[in-house]
């Protein structure tokens, strides 16, 4: 199938065949949150986070990126949802969300390699299911967890 372009200046016009070129489909948008808690004891840290998605957009998965601020023990047991992406960094499904939808709760023990006395854990969003996100500051979050076994919130 042929599809006749038209180039022309005020001069004259020229015929040129080719493909018609559709419009390009719009990336839909999503502003994605992370909100949690995290509590570090002796040698083990836990996460624990939920999701948020203020839309516009529905997101059909996305996964969050958990950052340390030092090495993870080579042993973990992970929440199946979640995998190792290097030696300080996991990275966890949250699921399907709906606009405004708050995700399920997601818990992540963690056994570190050594024992500091404070650590730095940053969030943000390795994949967000084929959306964008113009709002990065409520996903991209650094939280400094002491030693201590209190609860540090993001």
């Amino acid at each position: 199938m042929w599809t006749w372009v038209v180039v022309g200046t005020c001069a004259g016009a020229v015929v040129v065949p080719g493909a018609a070129l559709a419009a390009p489909v719009p990336t839909p948008e999503a502003d994605l949150a992370f909100h949690g808690t995290v509590v570090m004891e002796g040698d083990k840290a836990q996460v624990r986070l939920t999701a948020r998605n203020n839309g516009p957009a529905a997101v059909m998965g996305a996964t969050v990126r958990l950052r340390w601020s030092v090495a993870l023990a080579a042993a973990q047991r992970l929440p199946a949802r979640c995998a190792r992406e290097d030696e300080r960094t996991l990275l966890c499904g949250t699921g399907a969300l709906a606009v405004n939808g708050v995700g399920e709760r997601l818990t992540v023990p963690v056994r570190l390699k050594e024992r500091p006395s404070q650590v730095t854990l940053e969030t943000d969003t390795a994949w967000s299911g084929g959306t964008v996100d113009k709002n990065r500051a409520n996903d991209r979050l650094k939280v400094l967890v002491l030693n201590t076994g209190d609860a540090y919130a993001f």
